[in-house]
């Protein structure tokens, strides 16, 4: 491990030193075998060493004699969120590709995939069996939807509430290792996506002996972070870099930055970029950085730094979304009313400019004016997709474009993305075409699952009335059940031929296009006569790539 992060239990040579920052507890109790007084520091910090003590040790805090809570920074949590933590030694994994140090940004397409559904299995260990496909199929990286612990069996992973530790419903530490490892063996980068906006509403306890972690303001999640506060600021930095470190994974996506209403001076984002590049500096290590961010903020992003110097390789890029949406299926209401009028033009400006709002007005965000101009932005800087967790889950029934339009349209949009300089994402069964539906799930318990239930309805009670009481029923486990991929649809006429395509096209991408994509820019792009025409130039050959097999090597 390349440094030592100040939040969690630290291996020692002769045991384990735990910590805790806890400035609103009286007093902090160390619960292993029996209970131990730990020591106040500087700066309300709380700290003991154990002897005798290293990987396996169950633990526990006890805040002021009174409430046991586990590790805010537990690196494991075998009996879920409210359980005792568990010391994970990193250094006991035997990795294979040891050799590995990632891949050109340039040359990145990726399989977005939830693992507790991405096979019957829903684990780590079974998400390995399928990584042979995503290598056929030409893709070169896979981007996990969070995996930070959260409350229940199931969740898509935007609530979690112990950010430093794998849920244990997809299986141990070394078991997300060694899915990571067998992705690097067969020259696929992985991607995690992790959550700075806000906690989960359940297994938080954080405001019992830390509320300055958070602000006063409140996301649509919960309450919001406040990293104006050195400490708090410390714990998402020390996260990054311990997904990066300890488990090897290629590069982050961190969810919604513009939820982040208090990122403090210097930013968050900023700070956590120069820690991430330094990082990648003393590994010699090729990382990237991802950015969603609904407020199209092109000074936040630089997609040919390297290592990373404050800014993003890139961003998930809405608008593309968004504006093929609305002119593959006609639909208007949510967000689509920004496209509705001119969705052809929309469609000519992100591939010409990369945004499509680039700071005029979004009727549905009552005229506010979003983004800042992109076109001298690299191509390479806007991560485009026809479908993800959030454009398939957020609809009421959860249902996939092949769904809603036919086939050889979807087809001829698939084909504009996959050959298109910008990098590519498709959502897990995309690439055969799945109609398997993704609705939102979760596993809470009490007043908070009713609560999330009756949300879930009143949020289509406007855009989508005529669904009424046809949403499924987030909570339930059939509606999870619904969304595990279907793989045996691949095997169908309709799979092998949508197969057959992609991986056709990935392969041109792969040849005459990633080559030349490290000083690519933008072109022109326009519709005539319901004929769209969009070209790129190019930049010289690049020589120093070395190619990527798609099959099981070492490195």
């Amino acid at each position: 491990m390349n440094g030592e992060s100040r939040f969690g239990p630290q291996q020692r040579t002769h045991g384990v030193t735990f910590r805790l920052w806890a400035p609103a507890a009286r007093s902090v109790e160390l619960v292993i075998d029996r209970t131990y007084a730990m020591q106040p520091k500087a700066d309300n910090w709380h700290e003991l060493s154990i002897p005798g003590t290293g990987g396996g040790t169950l633990y526990k805090y006890r805040i002021d004699g009174e409430a046991e809570v586990p590790d805010p920074a537990s690196h494991f949590q075998p009996d879920d969120v409210s359980g005792p933590s568990e010391v994970i030694d990193h250094d006991q994994f035997a990795w294979r590709a040891q050799h590995w140090r990632g891949r050109p940004w340039e040359e990145a397409s990726f399989l977005e995939l939830h693992v507790g559904t991405f096979t019957s299995g829903g684990t780590f260990r079974s998400a390995i069996e399928k990584l042979d496909h995503i290598a056929a199929t030409g893709l070169t990286a896979i981007e996990l939807m969070p995996v930070a612990d959260f409350a229940g069996r199931r969740n898509w992973g935007y609530d979690g509430v112990l950010l430093y530790a794998p849920d244990s419903a997809y299986g141990r530490p070394d078991d997300f290792k060694m899915l990571i490892d067998e992705a690097h063996l067969r020259g696929l980068m992985v991607f995690l996506d992790v959550v700075y906006n806000h906690f989960g509403p359940e297994g938080n306890y954080l405001s019992r002996y830390a509320p300055e972690f958070f602000a006063s303001a409140h996301t649509p999640w919960g309450n919001t972070i406040d990293y104006r506060v050195p400490q708090v600021r410390a714990f998402a930095i020390d996260n990054a870099l311990h997904w990066l470190r300890n488990y090897r994974i290629d590069g982050l996506r961190l969810d919604a930055v513009h939820a982040i209403v208090e990122p403090g001076e210097p930013s968050i984002l900023h700070e956590l970029s120069r820690s991430v590049g330094a990082l990648a500096s003393a590994t010699g290590r090729m990382i990237h950085l991802v950015l969603e961010n609904d407020g199209n903020q092109a000074t936040l992003l630089d997609p040919l730094a390297e290592p990373p110097q404050g800014k993003y390789r890139a961003q998930w890029n809405d608008d593309y979304h968004h504006a093929w949406h609305r002119l593959l299926t006609g639909e208007e209401q949510g967000y689509y009313r920004d496209y509705a009028r001119n969705p052809r033009g929309h469609i000519a400006r992100v591939l010409s400019s990369g945004f499509a709002y680039q700071g005029e007005p979004s009727p549905h965000r009552d005229g506010r004016r979003r983004g800042e101009p992109s076109g001298e932005l690299a191509p390479s800087a806007f991560v485009n997709f026809l479908q993800n967790h959030d454009q398939i889950g957020n609809r009421p029934l959860g249902d996939r474009l092949s769904l809603q339009v036919d086939d050889a349209a979807a087809a001829a949009a698939l084909a504009v993305m996959l050959l298109a300089p910008m990098p590519p994402l498709l959502f897990m069964g995309e690439e055969w075409g799945s109609k398997q539906p993704f609705p939102f799930f979760c596993d809470f318990q009490g007043a908070l699952a009713d609560a999330v239930r009756q949300g879930r309805r009143r949020e289509f009670d406007d855009a989508y009335a005529e669904f009424g009481d046809g949403v499924p029923d987030p909570l339930a486990e059939t509606t999870f059940r619904s969304a595990v991929l279907d793989w045996d649809a691949r095997e169908e006429a309709t799979g092998r031929e949508r197969l057959a395509l992609v991986r056709g096209l990935l392969a041109i991408r792969r040849k005459e296009i990633v080559p030349y994509l490290r000083d690519a820019t933008f072109g022109s792009a326009r519709y005539e006569h319901s004929v769209l025409t969009a070209d790129w130039p190019l930049g010289s050959r690049n020589l120093g790539v070395p190619e990527f097999e798609p099959i099981a090597k070492t490195w």
